[in-house]
């Protein structure tokens, strides 16, 4: 039962900050969410703090689990990239509940090292993923200057999403995304400054 109930508190923990919007919440509130005693969930976690560092850990693993799939199915560079944008906006990372739940994370980390330590894993592996993909397809210093406004760009989307008077949908923002990928990699390829005077061929067939 150990497992089944260690994951019940982390789910718990992640659906109450979401509600509250911050990590302000007590071991009280996160077991009764998950139907057991606060002794129980001290007994499972020792300190309120380390369950929700292990419910940030929860979310980076769910998310890098998601992420290698969606990349194993792509077959070429331009379609991983679009993996990684879907990946980003998944339903489940997409919830309101985690949109808030991440967004205390990042409050948090402003005076938490080891939380904070946690965002940058995050960050670096967002900008790997896509800097690995736009560097088969574009020169290095474009392939860097795209990743890094690709990468703003999602984090930014989440942010909107969580105004809550002006929210934008999964897709909607998945078709931003590819929108602002789509018009840089066009005007950032080799071939659209003419270089060695040859058409280039995408990973897609396409030329540009």
């Amino acid at each position: 039962m150990e497992p089944v109930r260690r994951k019940a508190l982390v789910d718990a923990a992640l659906r109450v900050i979401g509600d509250h919007g911050s990590l302000a919440v007590t071991m009280s509130d996160i077991a009764r969410q998950a139907g057991v005693s606060p002794a129980l969930a001290h007994h499972y976690f020792g300190s309120k703090d380390q369950l929700l560092i292990e419910t940030i850990r929860s979310l980076l693993r769910q998310l890098r689990s998601d992420t290698v799939a969606a990349l194993k199915a792509a077959r070429t560079p331009r379609a991983r990239l679009s993996a990684v944008i879907r990946v980003s906006f998944h339903a489940d990372q997409f919830a309101p509940e985690t949109i808030a739940a991440w967004l205390a994370f990042y409050a948090e980390a402003q005076r938490s090292e080891e939380t904070r330590r946690f965002l940058v894993i995050y960050a670096r592996r967002l900008r790997s993923n896509l800097l690995a993909n736009l560097k088969a397809l574009l020169p290095a210093d474009a392939a860097e200057r795209i990743a890094e406004g690709a990468a703003a760009m999602i984090d930014g989307l989440y942010i909107r999403q969580s105004l809550k008077s002006a929210p934008i949908g999964i897709e909607a923002s998945i078709a931003l995304t590819e929108d602002y990928l789509n018009a840089l990699l066009a005007t950032a390829s080799p071939s659209s400054r003419g270089e060695k005077g040859r058409p280039h061929r995408t990973t897609q067939g396409q030329m540009t």
